[in-house]
């Protein structure tokens, strides 16, 4: 086939959501990020891996991906929405169970009088300065919000992947001002912020890049194969160039191999020139531009012709292809596309 082949370890992510559980401080309760079809890797299958291994609760971002979520997981687990209650969302919420994360007073004016006694959380913002109440509108309202019971308090570290980041230990002091004495569980930390201590932790985290292999959680089991199919080769003389524009020209006779992916399947064209892939564990060098459906790759030190390339695997991680790419993981594996025929693996452990 023509077509890549993108392979998923559910056993990998399932053990990487308990170690971070384990991660997590005592008592705390260890959620799961699974916004952007689990990161691009399948809502259906991770999650349902997830609810397996224990979560309870998930975060999406979009009343939409908690509706698909909800019916992947049946009732029962908590389904928390980041982007809160917006206008239209009011039956889904209602009728599924959903839990918005209430962002502005507009959004808890909303929740409040279209769905009284309905589950919800409010998110803050200790410094992002993206989703969430800031201080002055959460002292104004919080004697009312918190009159009407919400589920959660949380907000969002901006810096948490570095450690030494000042903003990390003001966010911490602000959420605390703002929170404190209020007796409603607080949530955090999402990987990186477990990753900086049980000070960050309080009642909930919430993991995601980590669950499935990202920067910054280091000790992550690889979740991700990326293995590109090759369509066709040819041998090129010395001075002959490849691909548009000319981007490569051979300085030896060369046997060059053309493989089914491109920018249109979320492999960003500022690899061009500059990336590696892999045949078992011998390099690959991919040469000239990366085109919608097709790139091309040097195997002319390769003593046979591979079916397939890896470009993520076990010698190049998503976080060393983002960057190559100048990018980060988090973009790589949320631009897979959807043409890849996705395999899960479970139970292989």
């Amino acid at each position: 086939m023509a077509t890549a082949t993108l392979s998923i370890d559910l056993d990998a992510i399932a053990a990487n959501w308990r170690a971070l559980d384990k991660a997590s401080a005592s008592g705390v309760q260890t959620a799961a990020v699974v916004k952007a079809d689990a990161y691009g890797l399948g809502i259906t299958r991770v999650a349902r891996a997830l609810a397996q291994a224990g979560a309870r609760r998930f975060f999406v971002a979009v009343t939409e991906e908690g509706a698909t979520l909800r019916q992947v997981l049946g009732p029962g687990p908590q389904i928390c929405i980041l982007s809160g209650h917006m206008a239209g969302d009011t039956d889904m919420i209602g009728d599924l169970d959903l839990t918005p994360m209430l962002n502005s007073l507009d959004q808890v004016t909303r929740h409040l009088e279209s769905l009284p006694g309905h589950a919800f959380g409010v998110q803050l913002d200790t410094g992002m300065n993206r989703l969430g109440m800031e201080e002055p509108e959460w002292e104004a309202i919080a004697p009312f919000v918190l009159e009407a019971g919400p589920e959660l308090l949380m907000s969002h570290l901006a810096c948490a992947d570095d450690p030494d980041h000042g903003l990390n230990e003001t966010q911490l002091a602000t959420f605390l001002a703002m929170t404190n004495g209020t007796g409603v569980p607080r949530s955090l930390a999402a990987t990186g912020g477990i990753l900086l201590g049980p000070k960050y932790h309080f009642d909930l985290t919430r993991p995601g890049i980590g669950l499935f292999g990202g920067h910054p959680y280091e000790a992550a089991r690889p979740a991700v194969t990326l293995s590109l199919p090759v369509i066709q080769t040819r041998q090129v003389a010395a001075g002959e160039a490849v691909g548009y524009a000319c981007a490569w020209v051979a300085d030896a006779p060369s046997t060059i191999a053309t493989l089914s992916a491109g920018y249109a399947d979320g492999l960003p064209r500022t690899l061009s020139n500059n990336a590696v892939l892999w045949d078992g564990d011998t390099p690959c060098p991919l040469i000239g531009r990366v085109s919608m459906d097709l790139i091309t790759v040097d195997i002319s030190h390769l003593p046979q012709i591979p079916r397939t390339l890896d470009i993520i695997g076990p010698n190049q991680t998503v976080d060393e292809l983002a960057d190559i790419a100048g990018t980060i993981g988090y973009e790589i594996l949320t631009s897979l596309s959807p043409r890849y025929i996705r395999r899960y693996y479970e139970g292989t452990a």
